[in-house]
């Protein structure tokens, strides 16, 4: 069966989502790391996870350069991270929200308004 490419962008998010989540949670509560340095770590690992599954799954674009698509997407991931750690710490201490509440949120509004759009249209656009 064929999925339409916002199905699969959507699974490789959550796929990418699930390790963020993961590395966050894990070094705020088992290794005690600062709510925001734990974002930061868990976007990377994230971005990482994502952005194998957006070349090799979601948009085909394995025999484009990696080295070109991979400047492309650290360049889109700075603009995530920078969203995401600056919506995080606006949801937590002007909210008061708890940090895996504001990061479920803000993932969200970056992820779909910010993400899926520049991969598609500026990261691995067919040439």
């Amino acid at each position: 069966m064929r999925y339409p490419r916002l199905v699969k962008a959507q699974a490789a998010a959550a796929a990418g989502t699930a390790v963020d989540f993961l590395v966050t949670i894990a070094g705020v509560e088992a290794l005690h790391v600062w709510y925001l340095a734990a974002t930061a770590a868990g976007n990377a690992a994230g971005g990482l996870t994502n952005f194998y599954l957006g070349k090799h799954f979601v948009f085909d674009a394995a025999r484009q350069s990696t080295s070109t698509q991979g400047l492309r997407y650290f360049v889109v991931w700075l603009g995530s991270l920078l969203l995401n750690a600056t919506g995080v710490y606006l949801f937590t201490q002007v909210l008061h929200l708890n940090y895996v509440y504001s990061k479920v949120v803000v993932s969200l509004l970056v992820g779909v308004g910010f993400n899926y759009f520049l991969q598609l249209h500026f990261v691995f656009k067919k040439p």
